[in-house]
């Protein structure tokens, strides 16, 4: 009994021991060798075309900016493009001072119609050798003004350029119009502190024909220039400038004014010995 039973346990043993010496395909990566983990294609002696390798994002250097010199900025392209041709968009403001104009023309028959009480028959000029001058002056309030003067022909050009002189040297003046606007009445004109010239009427406190009816005779700021005669002031008014203050529109021996109306020949009634006219230019010394 015995030794019938051993010959199927040896046999059964050895066939479990020829089944225990191969490796199952499931077995744990401990038992035996070790499966390759990797994919068919990399275990190819290259790389394949189908399989590029991606390039890493790191290796790319990254774009350098400009240099600022080398590069306009838009502050110096607004600059460039506003200089010189971008108009400007401040509005401009008109100066008070618009400048110098003179004009120079005949009596013409309206003219000649207001001047019926400045010109009439039997004056020592008929009314073609006189001129009617508009002149910018330079007013007290500091700004420019446009008045007007008659004067003999012989004189025209020689006025304006006096009164652009005054102009340039800022000498003020209250007003000028022609005497005629007052009635042809001197004394109302020199009361009004009016600069005039044309006026045919007699001497001042005497007889004959005044140098004014020439048109070579010029009243300047009667006001602050007075005629002086003994106790007698005209205007009225000019009597608080009798002892010649240093203020505007005052006429002194040697000024701007006396020089300029010298250089073209008008001498100054200031520096006569009596009477005596601070207002009073004329060519004729009278």
């Amino acid at each position: 009994m015995p030794r019938r039973c051993a010959v199927p346990l040896l046999t059964g043993l050895l066939i479990v021991l020829a089944g225990c010496s191969s490796t199952p395909a499931d077995g744990p990566a401990g038992s035996g060798s070790v499966p390759d983990s990797r994919p068919p294609s990399a275990a190819l002696s290259g790389p394949t075309s189908a399989s590029p390798t991606p390039a890493s994002p790191t290796t790319a250097a990254p774009t350098t900016p400009a240099s600022p010199a080398a590069t306009e900025s838009p502050t110096s392209r607004t600059a460039t493009a506003t200089t010189g041709t971008t108009p400007s968009t401040t509005p401009s403001t008109t100066p008070t001072d618009t400048g110098f104009s003179a004009t120079v023309d005949t009596i013409d028959a309206a003219l000649a119609v207001r001047m019926g009480s400045s010109w009439h028959d039997g004056c020592p000029v008929p009314l073609a050798d006189l001129r009617h001058l508009t002149l910018t002056y330079r007013g007290f309030d500091g700004a420019d003004h446009a008045g007007e003067l008659v004067v003999a022909s012989s004189v025209a050009d020689e006025v304006v350029a006096i009164f652009r002189q005054l102009y340039q040297d800022g000498y003020p003046i209250e007003s000028m119009r022609l005497v005629d606007d007052f009635g042809g009445d001197d004394d109302a004109s020199m009361t009004a502190n009016n600069t005039s010239a044309f006026n045919c009427r007699p001497v001042t406190g005497g007889g004959g024909f005044s140098e004014h009816s020439y048109g070579t005779a010029i009243d300047v700021n009667p006001v602050q220039n007075p005629y002086l005669s003994g106790s007698t002031v005209l205007p009225a008014a000019g009597r608080a400038y009798l002892d010649r203050p240093d203020e505007p529109g005052v006429i002194h021996d040697g000024d701007a004014v006396v020089a300029a109306f010298a250089a073209y020949g008008f001498s100054w009634g200031g520096d006569w010995s009596g009477p005596i006219d601070y207002q009073h230019f004329s060519v004729t010394g009278r």
